[in-house]
């Protein structure tokens, strides 16, 4: 297989089937319309301009099509872009398919699966595993197959379900540390603080928010959501309450998204395990995308921060 999009260094040629991400409209200063594409294959995603764009263009190269192109990688502002010489869409004979253009988890969705189900077996108090494992039943399809953000960190398919399982790991290793922690609280913590996202996202692939998403967000609809449970359940006891808390207290603080901060110990240690596997996966993916001795571009969710990858490491 040829190398991903984001192996390229400026001033290589590219001569690469990619797959649309998302495709927006803008008009140049010269008054003439043109689109900005993010294009994507499993390595990553890199963005393009394609000039003088018709109406026919905005319909051809739409959000989900795959399109053959030729061009040149340069530096546009620090970052990498795509100078595009031929573009055109791809056809039935270029054997071509969507799967083959989707970065994924690294584990597959069935290990997840399994090790989500470990962690609900784990658990002592009936009333969180029941409320746990009736929503991963519920949602276990989407929950498997949605990324965890549309962008900034596990923005990939199954992004969602990996976020979690690393936290769990996470969890696990802290509370062997802290035993005073509730470990059955933090557990189903952890699996219940992004679920929301299935009904907030629009799917794995070119992911927006949906109306919903867009009104309510992921920590109220989540919230909506383990109140039903514990109704449907017949469950009435203080860790309905608690579970909520958990839930809408992740984000840590208000500006972050958080309407309440957290005020129960497992809470606080869940913003930091959520905080600390998010960050992980966006320096990974930033410093992948850099060779040693360089600065990878500067990441928004870390304070517009640039960081450096020292020449001794591997």
């Amino acid at each position: 297989m040829s190398k991903g999009i984001l192996h390229y260094d400026v001033g290589e040629q590219v001569e690469l089937f990619l797959l649309i991400k998302s495709s927006t409209k803008g008009i140049a200063s010269n008054g003439k319309p043109f689109l900005t594409l993010i294009l994507q294959d499993q390595s990553g995603e890199i963005e393009a301009k394609l000039w003088d764009a018709g109406d026919d263009d905005e319909k051809r190269y739409a959000a989900q099509n795959i399109v053959r192109i030729i061009g040149d990688v340069q530096n546009y502002r620090g970052k990498s872009q795509l100078k595009i010489r031929q573009i055109r869409k791809s056809g039935p004979a270029d054997g071509v398919k969507l799967d083959d253009f989707l970065e994924t988890a690294p584990l597959s969705q069935d290990e997840m699966m399994g090790k989500l189900t470990q962690f609900i077996f784990e658990m002592k108090n009936p009333n969180i595993q029941r409320i746990t494992r009736h929503l991963i039943k519920k949602h276990q399809k989407a929950f498997l197959e949605y990324p965890a953000a549309t962008k900034n960190h596990h923005e990939f398919v199954s992004g969602l379900a990996y976020h979690v399982v690393s936290m769990l790991d996470l969890a696990k290793a802290i509370v062997s540390l802290y035993p005073s922690l509730d470990k059955d609280l933090l557990y189903a913590g952890v699996i219940l603080h992004d679920m929301g996202k299935v009904l907030e996202l629009s799917g794995p692939i070119s992911t927006v928010y949906t109306v919903e998403g867009n009104l309510l967000g992921h920590i109220t609809i989540m919230i909506n959501e383990i109140g039903k449970a514990a109704e449907e359940l017949g469950i009435a006891g203080e860790e309905v309450l608690i579970l909520k808390h958990l839930v809408l207290s992740h984000h840590g603080k208000a500006e972050w998204g958080s309407p309440k901060p957290p005020m129960v110990k497992e809470a606080e240690i869940l913003h930091y395990i959520d905080n600390l596997d998010a960050k992980m996966n966006m320096l990974d993916r930033a410093l992948e995308r850099v060779k040693p001795g360089e600065f990878t571009e500067r990441i928004f969710a870390l304070e517009n921060r640039s960081f450096y990858k020292p020449v001794f490491h591997k």
